[in-house]
């Protein structure tokens, strides 16, 4: 299998990474983005790419891949909706039609968010603008997009989040975080479990386009045991 990944960067993209460099079932994993991840892998291949919003001069490097996990997303905190979507919508939009027209064989998963709201018309800015990418996604002539809405999320393996207010807060919260999560499963992932969960969806499917948490736990679930025991054997 040969990924993408969008945003390998980030919290959750970094635990994205990390599980595709572990499975044995990922010939080559390539990564799109305006920085290095810091990762070293035969496997690994770094696209830089500096301008997110157009993909003319590197579209050559992104034919040939079986799954994209798109891991990009930005805080809603104190950005005007005209921005805030830019850097969601848009920019989202401009890398899946591009994907979309180069590998309609492809798995297109996109990290959207609880509560998104599908309906577009909510009072919540950030809901109706997440809602609205993943509505348009939908449309995309790929072989399948998984729409997954984690919520709270406990970075594992080294993850680390680019905002400093999440720095923080994963500082505070690292105690806690994982007697919440076995006290509230359906509250809390990892980026362990969305990873795999990715994973999954790509190889065989999911059961339905949008994934909520409790949804991208199971899934995850059905990834683990196998990869654990072909990297054993």
């Amino acid at each position: 299998m040969k990924v993408l990944i969008f945003g390998a960067t980030g919290m959750v993209g970094q635990g994205v990474l990390r599980e595709c460099l572990r499975a044995p079932d990922v010939e080559v994993v390539q990564t799109v983005g305006r920085t290095r991840s810091g990762q070293l892998d035969p496997r690994l291949v770094e696209v830089i790419q500096p301008d997110m919003m157009d993909y003319r001069a590197i579209e050559a490097s992104l034919t040939g891949f079986d799954a994209c996990f798109f891991c990009l997303g930005v805080s809603s905190a104190g950005m005007r909706e005209q921005d805030y979507t830019r850097l969601t919508y848009d920019l989202t939009m401009v890398a899946a039609q591009t994907l979309a027209r180069l590998n309609p064989q492809m798995t297109f998963v996109y990290v959207s968010g609880a509560s998104t709201d599908s309906t577009e018309h909510g009072r919540s800015m950030w809901a109706r603008v997440k809602g609205r990418t993943e509505n348009a996604l939908q449309r995309l002539p790929f072989k399948a997009v998984y729409l997954f809405r984690p919520g709270l999320i406990q970075p594992l393996n080294g993850a680390r989040s680019k905002t400093r207010s999440y720095r923080l807060f994963y500082a505070l919260a690292k105690p806690f975080l994982p007697t919440l999560r076995a006290l509230l499963p359906n509250l809390v992932l990892s980026t362990e479990d969305i990873g795999l969960a990715m994973l999954a969806a790509a190889r065989n499917g999911a059961p339905k386009a949008v994934l909520e948490i409790a949804d991208i736990r199971a899934l995850s679930r059905v990834a683990s045991a196998p990869a654990l025991d072909l990297r054993s054997g």
